[in-house]
Parts: C-alpha cells; sequence; structure tokens
C-alpha cells in the first residue's frame, strides 16, 4: 500500500505552526513563536503598539486580518478588493488602508476595530501604498493598463477631505507603477518614493512641508526589482531591499549618494527600521538565515534569525516580501512566512537587539580518578563580551547526578575559559557550562563528557551449565567482592525463547559475606545474570549463569493383554496381530516435537531398529501406532525423547524417558 507523504506532511505543517519555535544555543536563531495566518496572500504589515495588535493586508482574498501580539486573529475586514499598503496613524487610533480595487482609502478605528470611513480617490486610480508626512496621507497611485504611476495625497484637516492627484508629474515617466512610498516622524515633511517591478530601479525623495511634493533627489539605484524601502529615524538616510545587489543599500537622502550597505546575502525583500534606528533586514533565502538585525550603522549583524521548514521542499519557509515590522518599542519583529504549501505565518521574533551566543566546552576522553584535569572552553557571538562576564560550571557524576556546582569562571577577551579540576567520582563525569542572558547577549549552555577510570571489582554467580529437572525451584546466589559504596546487585532470570521476556528477579544489598541469592522456577533453559551497576570508584560489572532444564516426559504402552517380567524387566506382551499404541506426554511448546526411538534385542545386545519425529497436540500429546506385521518372539523397547534443537525448538535441554520394552507372541 502506498504512504501518502504529501497528505501526512502538510498536516504535520498545519498543526506544529502553532507550537513555539525555540532555538539552540547556535546562531542562527529559530523563530521565538509562530502562528498560521489566514491569508492568500500578503500586501503589508503594520503593528500597533497602543493596543498591541498586528494589521496584515491580503490583496488576493481583499481583506485585512488583525492579530494580537501573539498572532491569534482578533479579526477581520472585508470587501477590501485589492488592498495592499497600510499607514498608521501617529496616535495609534486610525489605520489607513489603501484599496486600488475601490479605487479608495478606508479608515479602520484601531480601538473599536470598525471601518468608519472610506475616500474616494477618482475613477481608475487605484492607490496602494500610503505615506504620512507634512500633515498629510500620501499615496502611490496608477500604472495599471499602460499608464503611468503617480504620487497623490488625502488631507483630512479639514471639514471634508481633499484629494490632490498628479504630485509628481513627469514628462519622462519617472514612475510606470504605482511608487512606494515611505516615511518617518523624525522627518515629517520628507517623503521617499522608489520604483517596483522594474529591471532598473530608481528612488527618488519629495519634500513636503508646502503641502505639495517638491522632488529634491532623484537617484538609479543600480539594482534590480525593488521589494522594500525604509526611511532611517532621523530621515537621513534610506534603505533598499531589492532583489539584486545581494545586501541592502544605503542612500543618503539629501542627494541620493549610496552609503554603506548592510551585509545581508542574496536576494534582499524586505527591510524595517525600529524607533531606536535597530536595522531588520529580510531576504528571500531557502538554505540562509532570512532576517538580519544590523544595529545602527553596524557592519555586522547583531543576530540572524532562520526560519523552518514546515512544507515539502527541502529549503526552509521564506520571507514575504515587504513582511517586516517591528512593535513600536522594539520588543519584538513580526514577520510573515510562506511554505511550498502556500501556507503562510506570522511569526514573532524576540530579543531581537542581543547577539546569539554558543558555548563549546572540550574536556579531556579520558581522566583519572582523583587526579586533577583541566576543561577548557569557548563562549562565541557576533558582539564582544562585556568586561567581567563569567560561565557557571556544574559537574555532574555518579555521586552528584543533580550536579554540582563549581563556581564561576571568568571569560578572556576572546570568549575562551578554562578550570581544573579533581573529580572524585569515576565513570561518565560531565563538565556543564552555561553563560547567562544580559542586556547584549542570549544564554547559551555546552558540555562535555569525561571517562574517569574506576577499579574493577569482583562478582561472581554459581549454578552455571547445571541441569535440573523440569518445574524446579533452583537457587542462584551471587558473590560481589570489594566496592565503595554501592553494595546493591541485581539478579535478573532470562528464559530461553521470545515469548518469554527477560525479568527482573531480585534486587537488593549482598549479606555481610557479599552473597545475594534467589529462587528462579526452571521451566526452560534460562540465563541468570547479576549486575553491578557500579559506584564512584568502582565500574560496573555482569556476569551470567546459563542454568539448563529438562522437560517434564512420559512414555505409556496400551493394547497389551498382559504385563510379565522377563528376569528383572517387564514387558509388555502383545499378540502378533495387535497394532501397540505409543502414546507420549510432553511439555507443549509451539512446533514442538517429540522423537520415538525402537530398538530390537538379538543374542543379548540391542540394536537400533528407527527412530523418527511426531508433532505434539495442543495439550502436550503424541499418540503413534506400532504397525504389522509383527515378528514373534523378539525383544523390544521404545522410549521418547525431546532432542533440543531438533524437536523444533531449543528452549529446554535434551530429555528421555526410560525404555518401555515389550515383546510380540502368537
Amino acid at each position: 500500500m502506498r504512504t501518502r507523504r504529501i497528505s501526512t506532511a502538510t498536516a504535520f505543517a498545519v498543526l506544529f505552526s502553532s507550537v513555539v519555535l525555540v532555538g539552540g544555543a547556535a546562531s542562527p536563531a529559530a523563530a521565538d513563536s509562530s502562528r498560521i495566518l489566514p491569508a492568500a496572500s500578503v500586501g503589508d504589515i503594520v503593528t500597533d503598539g497602543l493596543h498591541q495588535r498586528v494589521f496584515v493586508s491580503d490583496p488576493a482574498s481583499g481583506k485585512v486580518v488583525a492579530t494580537d501580539y501573539s498572532g491569534k486573529v482578533v479579526a477581520t475586514f472585508a470587501a477590501l478588493p485589492g488592498v495592499r499598503g497600510l499607514e498608521l496613524s501617529p496616535d495609534s487610533t486610525t489605520l489607513y488602508a489603501a484599496v486600488p480595487g475601490a479605487d479608495a482609502i478606508v479608515a479602520i478605528d484601531t480601538a473599536t476595530l470598525k471601518e468608519f470611513a472610506r475616500y474616494d480617490i477618482g475613477a481608475d486610480t487605484r492607490p496602494t501604498h500610503p505615506a504620512l508626512a507634512g500633515g498629510k496621507l500620501w499615496f502611490g497611485y496608477g500604472g495599471d493598463g499602460g499608464g503611468g504611476g503617480n504620487i497623490g495625497s488625502l488631507d483630512l484637516s479639514g471639514e471634508e477631505p481633499v484629494v490632490t492627484l498628479d504630485q509628481a508629474p513627469d514628462p519622462n515617466r519617472l514612475w510606470n507603477s504605482a511608487p512606494l512610498l515611505a516615511s518617518t516622524p523624525g522627518a515629517p515633511t520628507t517623503l521617499a518614493a522608489g520604483t517596483q517591478d522594474q529591471s532598473s530601479s530608481r528612488i527618488a525623495v519629495y519634500d513636503v512641508a508646502s503641502g505639495t511634493a517638491t522632488q529634491t533627489a532623484l537617484q538609479s539605484t543600480g539594482s534590480s526589482y525593488l521589494q522594500d524601502l525604509a526611511l532611517t529615524p532621523d530621515g537621513q538616510q534610506i534603505v533598499v531591499a531589492s532583489s539584486s545587489p545581494y545586501h541592502h543599500q544605503v542612500f543618503r537622502t539629501s542627494d541620493l549618494a549610496a552609503g554603506k550597505s548592510y551585509p545581508s546575502t542574496a536576494y534582499p525583500n524586505a527591510v524595517e527600521i525600529a524607533p531606536n534606528g535597530t536595522v531588520a533586514a529580510g531576504v528571500d533565502g531557502w538554505y540562509d538565515p532570512d532576517v538580519y538585525i544590523f544595529p545602527k550603522g553596524a557592519a555586522k549583524a547583531v543576530r540572524t534569525y532562520d526560519f523552518p521548514n514546515t512544507g515539502m521542499h527541502s529549503g526552509s519557509d521564506t520571507l514575504v516580501p515587504a513582511a517586516l515590522s517591528w512593535a513600536p518599542d522594539g520588543s519584538r519583529l513580526f514577520a510573515v512566512t510562506v511554505n511550498s504549501q502556500n501556507v503562510r505565518s506570522l511569526r514573532v521574533l524576540t530579543n531581537t537587539n542581543k547577539s546569539v551566543t554558543s558555548l563549546k566546552v572540550n574536556a579531556p576522553a579520558k581522566a583519572t580518578r582523583a587526579k586533577k584535569l583541566t576543561v577548557s572552553g569557548k563562549v562565541t557571538a557576533t558582539v564582544a563580551f562585556p568586561a567581567g562576564s563569567k560561565v557557571t560550571v556544574v559537574r555532574t557524576d555518579i555521586e552528584s547526578p543533580k550536579g554540582k556546582s563549581l563556581g564561576t569562571k571568568p571569560l578572556n577577551a576572546n570568549g575562551t575559559f578554562s578550570f581544573t579540576d579533581t573529580p572524585p567520582a569515576g565513570g561518565k563525569v560531565t563538565y556543564r557550562a552555561t553563560y547567562a542572558a544580559g542586556a547584549t547577549h542570549t544564554a547559551s549552555t555546552g558540555a562535555d563528557a569525561v571517562t574517569v577510570s574506576r577499579a574493577a571489582t569482583s562478582l561472581k554467580l554459581d549454578r552455571n551449565k547445571s541441569l535440573h529437572a523440569y518445574n524446579k525451584n533452583v537457587t542462584f546466589t551471587a558473590t560481589l567482592g570489594k566496592t565503595h559504596k554501592n553494595r546493591v546487585v541485581e539478579l535478573w532470570a532470562d528464559p530461553f525463547g521470545a515469548d518469554k521476556p527477560k525479568k527482573l528477579v531480585k534486587k537488593g544489598k549482598v549479606n555481610s559475606k557479599g552473597k545475594l541469592s534467589v529462587k528462579v522456577n526452571l521451566k526452560r533453559d534460562t540465563t541468570v545474570t547479576a549486575v553491578f551497576a557500579g559506584d564512584g570508584r568502582y565500574a560496573p560489572k555482569t556476569v551470567k549463569s546459563t542454568a539448563y532444564a529438562k522437560v517434564k516426559v512420559s512414555l505409556k504402552l496400551s493394547k497389551h493383554y498382559k504385563t510379565a517380567k522377563i528376569g528383572k524387566t517387564s514387558y509388555a506382551y502383545y499378540n502378533k496381530k495387535k497394532n501397540p499404541d505409543f502414546t507420549t506426554t510432553m511439555t507443549y511448546y509451539k512446533g514442538r516435537a517429540q522423537r520415538l526411538s525402537l530398538q530390537l534385542n538379538y543374542q543379548g545386545k540391542w540394536y537400533d531398529t528407527g527412530q523418527a519425529y511426531f508433532p505434539l497436540g495442543a495439550k502436550g500429546k503424541s499418540v503413534v501406532m506400532l504397525e504389522g506385521p509383527h515378528d514373534v518372539g523378539y525383544k523390544m523397547r521404545v522410549r521418547a525423547s525431546y532432542i533440543n534443537n531438533s524437536s523444533g525448538d531449543s528452549v529446554n535441554s535434551t530429555t528421555h524417558t526410560g525404555w518401555k520394552y515389550f515383546i510380540f507372541t502368537k
């Protein structure tokens, strides 16, 4: 039957998408939490810090989804055909959504989660990307059906809303489609714009202080297919995410001169800048980290996030273009991802300002008990450690299974540390070091184990190779030699045959002579094992003793007309026309057969005349008829046997009945 892998994997992807995913100690880190997002597409994402909500637009479904900070859906706004760009008012009371399918901008009350206004922008304008600047709501529009794009504004300061189009007229068709806009409260009269869906991208800067858009800078970025752009909080720089080049470009706002870029990796597709200047740089990366966090102006990421794989392809889930949004207080970063099954998830990334640490401990593979050894290690991170940083060390061994603190050990400037220790106990000794989380670094833990020598002790077990009757209670005695603290021995019995599991028959302290005994009922060959688990100074020891058990077997002759002795031996007498029945009763085992052996006496000596195996019935019986013709006057004998490994199994030792004697007469 064919295994349906696709449906199973898809079910697991949906099931586990709501589970918290915790990253390991090493960078890159995993997302801190995730929930399925009920969206067929994603156009934009914004975060409302006042009400702790996240808004995501879904152009394909014509809706906006509102969630809380955990990703739980709290509201859905429908009837918004093609809704794309979102903008939040400075006081977080109003969410503006550009709805190109309705040629409108919709206003939503973030407290009541109700739409309260819909502003008509004009027929066939198709507004897409709103941005607040200079006291107005600016938006990119147009570009469909072969027409050029442009910039418009919506003034809501008066009694009636005022829409002004064609704010960025350009005879050279600067905007082939509706431009992507960006603004920042720190530079309230600055508006940035960029082309999308073009192999050669351009960006422009406008001063909107007068109420109209005055272009102050224009530049080709040297990149292709602009995905996202953002202004720094002070408005001095624009950070751009384009499919190429493979880093996040930076341009000075005043003249759009190129600045030092943020080194991410291939296919940048998102950028979001926190109020404190921290840059979240996203990429479309199957096999690379998906999000890079850079402190303002940093040349190296303080940490990265690599999303897990919840789909069917080999690569991980990928970041949706322009789908990053900071919480206003910088406490977390929200990201939307999509897997190969077209399932989207809202991921909540925390501790973004902390460098991810990785801790490795190196201990010798072997050591001698009560002799000094040296343990070293290193904590690594992308950001230097604060002065006075330390690791906490715990030793775990057989005498301290919950761990014994060895105190703290200082980190050197390069993150290394070392210390010496004298292990008091032998066996597996583990040294675990922990670097505690701080203001600039995440916590991490590393460990390494040492095999510390222990002395050998003696352990003996009697009854090895002894043979016993069926169903006999046999006493086995273990004798333990010198140890340190542990004087406990375990005795296990393992009857032959796969249907009888090994079981613990006794566990306890040996007596003053080092002995521990147990009675074992032998119905099969049985291996008894004595186990000493070891202690801090003496190594574990195991010894085995195999005792053999016979089967219970009997043989009965029937249909004879009398019994009489010949000499001292009793014989069954049969008429030569009578066929004897030989009935064997034997301990039953599935598939077992008994062997009948016949002998004839000639001139005082017994000779084999034949043997054969006959299966046992379910109750352990086997009846065999000896057919004629029968010779008269010859002494004969028969016996039944269980033959180990020839009677169909090997769980008992070979067992024979006594000989049964018989003779035929006229």
